[in-house]
């Protein structure tokens, strides 16, 4: 392992661990103390313990169990160490730490607990972890059904919560679904970022145009493709430049102007981008205000 690769896995269980306190912090400040549930695993443990009174942090060991089985035949074999480690991790921070009531309302003790709970599992799984099994289920699921990750932990939370409902009440279950619902936007944000990104394949006659207005205007970099436009059984051929680009959510209807202003014609395909990293486009966030790049920096991002 040489130096660069130490340094990186340090930072990884580094910001593991920052999570799973911050998860800890969560559970035992807001939700544990109201009774109230979230979403997975956690709240599976969260239910039993109130229903069997033992204490939380055995339980969360001994529920992740058939998910960590399941995980041997589903994640790598990294992932399933970090996230053996991490539950063990949290278990001991949630068995350890105290903490006084820090409020009785119930909506921040939803709000906060969530918001707590969202940032540590967010941090988490950014690492490479998972500090709740139901991530894993839904992996399980959807390599052998074909069933969608986001449906299965959907199905499972609804029925943890009609559980919820039935053995301790209507109302802990409708706070225990806003905490789940707080959990899942906090963990978006933390694994996706602020930043929203969409993608744009853009064929169009005048693409010479729409590069340098793009270029221009935007200022967003472009990648250009040399492909072939045909119809018809027989294929009438002739060369194109294809663009593509990647802009921040808030530019689309600035970029739909600009093209509708030179080619309305133009054939768009939109598309998310989960993730961008290097060239031009973190660039373009980071300027100062008022100064925009040259033409030619953002053209030699994508060469």
């Amino acid at each position: 392992m040489n130096k660069g690769t130490l340094i990186g896995f340090i930072k990884e269980y580094i910001q593991i661990l920052f999570g799973i306190i911050l998860a800890s912090i969560g559970l035992k400040a807001f939700l544990l103390p109201n009774g109230f549930l979230d979403g997975g695993v956690t709240g599976i443990a969260i239910l039993l313990s109130k229903i069997l009174e033992i204490d939380i942090s055995f339980i969360l060991i001994g529920a992740s169990i058939p998910f960590i089985i399941i995980g041997i035949f589903t994640i790598s074999k990294r992932i399933l160490i970090k996230s053996i480690i991490s539950i063990l991790l949290l278990s001991i921070s949630i068995h350890l730490e105290t903490f006084p009531v820090i409020t009785d309302d119930k909506l921040l003790i939803a709000i906060f607990g969530g918001l707590f709970l969202g940032l540590g599992i967010g941090l988490a799984i950014r690492n490479g972890s998972v500090l709740d099994g139901s991530e894993i289920l839904g992996i399980f699921i959807y390599d052998r059904f074909g069933i969608s990750i986001g449906k299965n932990i959907l199905i499972f939370n609804s029925i943890l919560f009609m559980i919820t409902a039935f053995v301790i009440s209507t109302e802990v279950a409708m706070y225990s679904i806003l905490t789940y619902i707080v959990t899942a936007k906090i963990i978006d944000l933390v694994i996706e970022g602020f930043e929203d990104f969409v993608g744009f394949t853009i064929i169009s006659k005048k693409a010479t145009q729409i590069e340098s207005a793009l270029l221009a205007e935007i200022g967003v970099g472009v990648t250009v493709y040399k492909g072939a436009s045909g119809y018809g059984s027989s294929g009438q051929q002739e060369e194109i430049r294809i663009i593509h680009t990647v802009v921040n959510r808030i530019d689309i209807r600035k970029l739909y102007r600009l093209l509708t202003k030179i080619d309305k014609t133009a054939f768009i395909i939109e598309f998310d981008v989960n993730n961008v990293k290097g060239g031009a486009l973190r660039h373009y966030f980071n300027k100062k205000k008022g100064t925009r790049l040259s033409t030619s920096i953002i053209a030699s991002a994508n060469e």
